[in-house]
């Protein structure tokens, strides 16, 4: 019979122990519907996701509204937007009572007096001259300066295909910053032209995003098999797609047969009541998602399929410890 102990060794035994303790129970939270930038390719804008709730302006009620995600068994609250840092207060309310992570574009400083030890993760999308293209400013250069040295920030760095052979020098500048990156793929939902990926650019970027963690183990927060898994959308022989994605809302998720999923995952609007589809946008074609977060779940969830060889558990061990540093359940 196949095990876990039967499969790793000593060291690696000990890493599965670590991780197998956590119970990671996350969902996810539009904190606003505002923003301070318009990004071409932001999914929460061309979706019309910022539509589809009034906003809850009471602090109170969402105090009250944590206080009951806690009591659901919610373990990591994820902060989106539009930008969370516009309403430091509603922040606050998840940052005081659960394990909070705040997606920002990082434009306004989260203040570490008040925030001390909160994951930040910062949105990225190229080298100053793309970001200006993409987002009408050089975002990077102001959020380097805001987090230089912080310990608990992150770049997500979601790449174009018009950033192949340049994401080095971007690399780079996040090392000298002293900070992180994690690096996902562009899933173009607004068709921008020259966006899209063909098997050769996921194939380029499949190496490019190996270099990378070879060169920068000190930077890169990332993984081989997450690099394959990413580019090719395939796991174990089956396709992502909306039949397997982990990262749907429960009370919408109709599937049948019902899928390996996070335990009652929920991404919440903004009025604290109405629901989105899944951890991304309702108006994507599931099988062109290229989402970080969605396929690192994906893995995650099917464990069982991973005891199999000692590599395959590996692999998945090496996920589960990416998620785990990403989110600070575990020191980088």
């Amino acid at each position: 019979m196949i095990t876990v102990s039967s499969l790793l060794d000593g060291p690696w035994y000990e890493r599965y122990k670590r991780i197998s303790k956590l119970n990671i129970r996350s969902s996810i939270y539009d904190v606003t519907n505002r923003c301070n930038l318009r990004c071409t390719g932001c999914f929460f804008f061309s979706s019309g996701e910022h539509l589809v709730a009034q906003e809850e302006m009471d602090v109170e009620a969402w105090k009250a509204f944590v206080d009951r995600e806690k009591e659901r068994g919610v373990n990591l609250a994820i902060l989106v937007g539009g930008e969370p840092t516009l309403h430091m207060d509603r922040v606050a309310a998840f940052y005081d009572r659960l394990p909070t992570y705040c997606a920002t574009n990082g434009l306004i400083k989260v203040p570490r007096d008040r925030f001390p030890d909160m994951m930040v993760g910062i949105s990225l999308w190229g080298d100053s001259a793309t970001e200006e293209r993409l987002r009408g400013k050089d975002v990077f250069s102001r959020s380097l300066e805001n987090y230089r040295g912080d310990p608990y920030t992150y770049f997500l760095y979601t790449i174009t295909p018009q950033q192949l052979g340049r994401t080095e020098p971007i690399v780079q500048r996040i090392a000298d910053a002293g900070l992180k990156v994690h690096m996902q793929l562009l899933s173009n939902d607004e068709d921008a032209d020259g966006y899209g990926w063909s098997p050769d650019q996921l194939a380029q970027v499949r190496e490019e995003m190996d270099a990378l963690l070879l060169r920068y183990p000190d930077t890169v927060i990332s993984s081989r098999y997450y690099h394959k898994v990413l580019t090719s959308g395939e796991m174990m022989g089956r396709r992502f797609g909306w039949q397997e994605c982990p990262s749907v809302t429960e009370a919408l998720d109709d599937r049948d047969p019902q899928p390996r999923r996070l335990i009652r995952f929920t991404r919440w609007a903004s009025d604290l009541r109405s629901v989105h589809r899944c951890c991304t946008s309702a108006t994507r074609d599931c099988s062109t998602c290229k989402d970080g977060a969605a396929h690192m779940s994906w893995i995650m969830v099917n464990k069982r399929a991973h005891i199999r060889t000692t590599q395959d558990l590996q692999n998945w061990i090496e996920v589960y410890e990416m998620f785990a540093k990403l989110y600070r359940f575990i020191p980088w």
